[in-house]
């Protein structure tokens, strides 16, 4: 899947984007840079945001059950005998 993303990739940027129905080489509309800047502040934006949840906000994710204190004398609830 990888290699026929790169290869969609390579003829796109040899190529340039058209619509179906034209075919002037006026009409064409260039990988670099259009969809070069647009797809990299894309991926900036997400990176932002991993980056955010990670080091500012690591617990939004976590289930609120993690963080009650274990007690080695008292056997959860959940566990029951069959």
């Amino acid at each position: 899947m990888v290699g026929l993303v790169i290869l969609h990739l390579l003829f796109l940027h040899e190529n340039g984007s058209t619509a179906p129905l034209t075919s002037r080489d006026s009409d064409k509309i260039f990988f670099y840079p259009y969809f070069y800047i647009k797809d990299m502040l894309g991926f900036f934006i997400i990176l932002l945001f991993y980056f955010f949840i990670v080091t500012q906000e690591p617990n939004i994710l976590g289930h609120p059950d993690n963080y009650i204190e274990a007690n080695p004398l008292v056997t959860p609830s959940h566990i029951v005998p069959e």
